[in-house]
C-alpha cells in the first residue's frame, strides 16, 4: 500500500523544476494529481508526461484561480493536498529595484501563494495538508534578493498563522525551505549564461555538501509531510539546503 493511497493532491508550477519532481513523487506515492501553470503549452506537455491533470491558471490572475478550483471541483470533488510551489527569482540590487519588479515578485510569491490557498481552502478536506514553498534566502541576507527574501519571510509567517487558525480542522501547515536547487528558475532570470555559471559556482562553494540541491531532494521531503507519518508536524519550518544556513560563513 502506498502512502498516499486515495488523496488528491494540488500542485501549482507543476510543470517543470521542484513542482514537477513532486507531482511525479505524489503520483507514485498513490495520489491522484492535478498541476497547474501559467503556460498551457509547458502544463499540457508536462502532464501528458506525468500522466496526471492540468490545469492553465496564472495565480496573478485571482479569477483564473478561481476558475481551477471549479475544474478540480467538478472532477475531482475535494481535495487533500495543496503544494503552493508557483514562484519567480528575479534579483537586483537594493537602488536598482523597480516597482514592477517590486510587484511582480509580491504579486507571484506572496499574493498569489496566499489567494491560492484561500480559494482552495473550501474544497480541502478536514485532515488535510498544504506545504509553502519558501526559501533559506528568507534569512540569508543574500545581496540582489531583497524582495524576493521578503516574499518568502512573509511566506512563512503567513505558514505560522495559518497552521494555528486551521489546526481546528485538522489541517496542517508547514513550510519547506529550499537552499539552491537545480532548477530552471535561475534560467529565467534574464542573467547572461557566465553570470549564472559564476553564480552558481560561488554558491555550491558555500554549501557544506558541496552541491546544488536536486528537485526530487524536496519532493521527498514534501511527500513525506502531506502524509501520515507527518501527523502531528504543523506549523513547521523545514531547511533543506545542505547545510548552508547552519555555515553562513563557510568558504572554500
Amino acid at each position: 500500500m502506498s502512502h498516499l493511497d486515495g488523496k488528491i493532491a494540488v500542485v501549482t508550477g507543476g510543470n517543470s523544476g521542484i513542482g514537477y519532481s513532486t507531482a511525479k513523487k505524489l503520483k507514485e506515492d498513490g495520489a491522484k494529481v492535478i498541476i497547474t501553470g501559467r503556460s498551457t503549452e509547458k502544463v499540457n506537455a508536462a502532464a501528458a508526461e506525468l500522466g496526471v491533470k492540468g490545469i492553465t491558471a496564472d495565480v496573478l490572475d485571482l479569477s483564473a484561480i478561481d476558475a481551477a478550483v471549479e475544474e478540480v471541483r467538478n472532477e475531482f470533488g475535494n481535495i487533500d493536498i495543496l503544494f503552493v510551489n508557483a514562484g519567480i527569482f528575479a534579483p537586483a540590487p537594493i537602488g536598482q529595484i523597480t516597482e514592477e519588479m517590486f510587484d511582480t515578485q509580491m504579486g507571484i510569491n506572496f499574493k498569489g501563494a496566499v489567494f491560492t490557498v484561500e480559494k482552495f481552502l473550501p474544497i480541502l478536506n478536514d485532515g488535510g495538508s498544504i506545504i509553502n514553498l519558501s526559501s533559506i534566502n528568507a534569512y540569508t541576507g543574500m545581496p540582489n534578493t531583497a524582495i524576493y527574501a521578503s516574499t518568502k519571510a512573509a511566506m512563512n509567517s503567513y505558514t505560522r498563522t495559518a497552521a494555528t487558525e486551521l489546526a481546528g480542522r485538522n489541517i496542517r501547515v508547514n513550510a519547506v525551505n529550499p537552499g539552491p536547487v537545480s532548477t530552471p528558475i535561475f534560467g529565467k532570470t534574464g542573467m547572461p549564461e557566465e553570470q549564472l555559471n559564476g553564480f552558481a559556482s560561488a554558491m555550491q562553494n558555500r554549501v557544506p555538501l558541496k552541491r546544488f540541491g536536486k528537485p526530487e531532494d524536496i519532493a521527498e521531503l514534501v511527500a513525506f509531510l502531506v502524509s501520515d507519518r507527518a501527523s502531528f508536524i504543523t506549523g513547521a519550518e523545514y531547511n533543506i539546503d545542505g547545510g548552508i544556513n547552519v555555515n553562513p560563513l563557510l568558504v572554500g
